[in-house]
């Protein structure tokens, strides 16, 4: 039975769409505890407001010490100059007494996340993303290419083999993610849950 946490930072509501996509698809694995949380926002409310952050997302917060509860958690984060977000860097930084203590060494990691453009850094941010999840001895998982439309030309899309990804454009051709994008994060979720719940079983 895992316990699953998605953890996710989301200004404009992208990642949080992306976030309870891969909620559904974890939570398609038998016996999967799903939890969906979200990291504190650190930009002021004024200039958060005036940038017109979503600010009334229903997730509540997370703690870093809570986050050896689980035995998968799945990350997802906005692109910053092709590595995360500020708000999930400085999360993720207080993570230091899990990581002296070994608590998530052998949990289950995975990452998804979002550009304005198709090639704005979603490979840099994911992969950047793992080095932490290294350190913390977590065992990295992808999105495989079994999820058929990773290789699709017949639309603009996101979607990496290091994790799910989505393109929002910007200005009047800002979108949320698409049909496809958001079934690549539900593939992602359910296949990062199972491979977690065979880990949890102890079965091969």
């Amino acid at each position: 039975m895992p316990r699953i946490l998605v953890l996710y930072y989301s200004s404009y509501g992208h990642i949080e769409a992306m976030a309870y996509a891969q909620a559904e698809g974890a939570g398609r694995i038998a016996g999967a505890q799903v939890t969906v949380k979200r990291v504190p926002e650190l930009t002021p409310p004024d200039v958060a407001r005036a940038a017109g952050f979503k600010l009334d997302q229903r997730a509540p917060l997370a703690r870093p010490e809570e986050l050896d509860q689980y035995d998968l958690i799945l990350f997802g984060t906005p692109t910053r100059f092709g590595n995360m977000a500020a708000q999930m860097r400085n999360f993720l930084d207080q993570t230091g007494p899990l990581w002296m203590s070994g608590a998530l060494v052998g949990k289950v990691g995975s990452v998804f996340c979002s550009t304005a453009s198709q090639h704005g850094g979603q490979e840099t941010t994911i992969t950047s993303f793992h080095s932490t999840l290294l350190h913390h001895g977590m065992i990295v998982v992808g999105l495989p290419y079994t999820f058929k439309d990773l290789a699709t030309m017949r639309e603009v899309t996101g979607g990496t083999p290091y994790g799910a990804s989505c393109v929002t454009g910007a200005g009047s051709e800002m979108r949320m993610p698409t049909p496809l994008e958001l079934d690549m994060c539900r593939y992602q979720g359910e296949h990062v849950a199972r491979i977690t719940a065979r880990l949890v079983s102890g079965s091969a």
